[in-house]
């Protein structure tokens, strides 16, 4: 038995390329496999996570889906803000502990830009109630200071005391520089694995500041406000993207959102966010479904490709075979000898997958987590994953003894015999 090994190694030898091309194939739909259900954990988990301690998102009404999408993530925008009256209105209530203003709109290289006050500092907890801490520097004070996440400060390799340039408008392309008023970064936030890590944060009176000049979007041709005048001008917002609300009494929290959904001085709605990231999955779960299996058809296609590749080199290896039988193999070995060729060439291209998804992570890493807010680092395979992997393996064992199975029912007369 020990003498098949070297001899099925030289076989191989001998069809690397067809060999070669059915494990690219199957490294490549496994890593489309561990890739899907790796970003489908990562979003999970980043959504769940980059949000804690807030009772209420209050926002322009629209859909408590894309409320949270844009107040909470950046992703997307608001299709209406809402007044700065009915912002400090809420703050006033007696069932408010602390609220925390945001208003999103501008850019900076393709980072979004969140202006607020120092409450965001003091009020905003992500993951287990964790709060926001400064790696480096301090907060804003002045009107034209700048603190930036982590993940902008080693994309764009910035330090503090860094000047920047904000952009009008969302985005990376064609957009509009407000470079008469730069801002000096003060701090920079550590890490939280949120989409905080990718956010140039301002105050709120500097967002009003770079759009003095500004009307309809674009600068007021022939006007220009200079930088150290802008202090001269009332920099009260008039009006904010949404208002995180934490409220004394979390029981009060349907209270307070009836209310604000009844207050008639501006039409708003109050959502709850957990409540939204439900109806968030429900929407995002028939997505996730339909990729897993089509992830998994891919899986088969390569398993197929395998099975086919194999009961068509039978044809060839007839002669091979035969002489195996003639100096001792069994039927059973050449069945075994087959079904740990297919386990192998599974082995060898889920290995491969692997290694060709860390380094498309090394690569794409980078520009996922800054267009699109999912962060995704190289690791370690995690338990749900391994499972994956498991499975797909012993499918293609599985699959593989098939042309095993027709190889043991070769007679040595048959292989011996030239066919005409």
């Amino acid at each position: 038995m020990s003498f098949l090994f070297p001899l099925a190694a030289k076989s191989a030898w001998n069809r690397r390329y067809t060999l070669g091309l059915m494990l690219l194939a199957i490294a490549l739909s496994s890593a489309m496999l561990l890739g899907i259900e790796r970003v489908r954990h990562e979003v999970r988990d980043g959504f769940t996570q980059s949000v804690s301690g807030t009772d209420l998102v209050v926002g322009a009404r629209t859909s408590p889906v894309q409320l949270m999408l844009y107040a909470i993530f950046r992703i997307g925008g608001a299709t209406n803000n809402m007044g700065w009256d009915s912002a400090l209105k809420l703050s006033k209530n007696p069932a408010v502990a602390w609220t925390i203003p945001l208003s999103l709109g501008d850019s900076h290289r393709g980072f979004p830009v969140l202006a607020t006050n120092l409450d965001y500092f003091r009020h905003f907890h992500y993951g287990d109630g964790q709060a926001l801490q400064l790696a480096e520097g301090r907060a804003f004070a002045d009107v034209f200071e700048t603190v930036i996440g982590a993940e902008v400060a080693q994309r764009l390799h910035y330090r503090v005391g860094d000047h920047i340039v904000l952009s009008h408008g969302m985005g990376s392309m064609h957009l509009t520089d407000h470079a008469d008023k730069p801002f000096v970064i003060t701090g920079i936030l550590a890490r939280t694995g949120t989409p905080v890590d990718r956010t140039v944060h301002i105050g709120l009176d500097a967002m009003e500041a770079i759009h003095l000049d500004w009307e309809g979007g674009a600068p007021m041709p022939g006007l220009t406000i200079k930088a150290e005048q802008v202090k001269k001008f009332n920099l009260t917002p008039k009006t904010v993207t949404a208002v995180l609300v934490g409220l004394k009494n979390r029981a009060a929290v349907f209270g307070v959102q009836r209310d604000i959904g009844d207050d008639t001085s501006e039409p708003l709605m109050a959502v709850l966010p957990g409540v939204a990231l439900d109806e968030l999955w429900q929407v995002v779960g028939v997505g996730e479904n339909a990729l897993l299996v089509v992830s998994g058809m891919v899986v088969i296609v390569g398993l197929a490709g395998l099975v086919s590749a194999i009961l068509a080199s039978l044809g060839e290896r007839r002669r091979e075979l035969a002489v195996l039988r003639s100096v001792g193999a069994r039927p059973f070995d050449i069945f075994l000898l087959l079904a740990l060729e297919g386990l192998a060439v599974m082995l060898a291209g889920v290995i491969l997958g692997l290694i060709l998804l860390t380094l498309a992570l090394l690569v794409l890493g980078p520009f996922l987590s800054a267009q699109f807010g999912v962060t995704l680092h190289p690791a370690l395979p995690a338990t749900g994953e391994l499972t994956l992997l498991l499975w797909t393996i012993l499918a293609g064992f599985a699959a593989s003894l098939l042309p095993g199975l027709r190889a043991y029912r070769l007679s040595l007369a048959d292989g011996l015999t030239p066919r005409l």
